[in-house]
């Protein structure tokens, strides 16, 4: 499932970071989506629930920031990551996930302009990721 949202302009006149949300949960999606709304500057573009849609619609919309799950149906969400970054090497990734593994958060990090969040800390730690993200180029 994918779903766009129309573009709009914060009222403040700042930057709009334009964002691309990977979740195959559809409860976690809305309350990612909560989050986001805490905030002006944020604008979810787009919402995909796989890796290979991430892949089409990274490619297709050229997003600021892509939030993406690692567990998700058709690609992972790491070996989405790894084809986004070659074809769009601008956007920044931060992994939303529940995935504790060392291993497996050694390889998401090792993604060049990657975050790392994990969604029990999502309320406390996804907007000063999106920040560090920001601020990072």
């Amino acid at each position: 499932m994918v779903r766009l949202s129309p573009n709009l302009t914060p009222n403040d006149g700042a930057p709009t970071v334009r964002v691309l949300v990977v979740e195959d949960y559809a409860p976690f999606l809305r309350y990612i989506g909560s989050i986001l709304g805490q905030t002006d500057d944020l604008q979810v573009i787009c919402e995909a629930s796989d890796g290979l849609e991430a892949v089409h619609k990274a490619e297709e919309l050229k997003p600021d920031l892509i939030l993406l799950d690692i567990g998700l149906p058709t690609l992972n969400g790491i070996d989405a990551a790894k084809i986004i970054r070659q074809r769009c090497p601008e956007s920044r990734i931060i992994f939303l996930t529940q995935n504790q593994d060392r291993e497996i958060m050694r390889e998401a990090l090792g993604i060049d302009h990657a975050g790392y969040v994990l969604k029990t800390n999502a309320a406390t730690e996804l907007l000063e990721a999106i920040e560090a993200a920001r601020r990072n180029p």
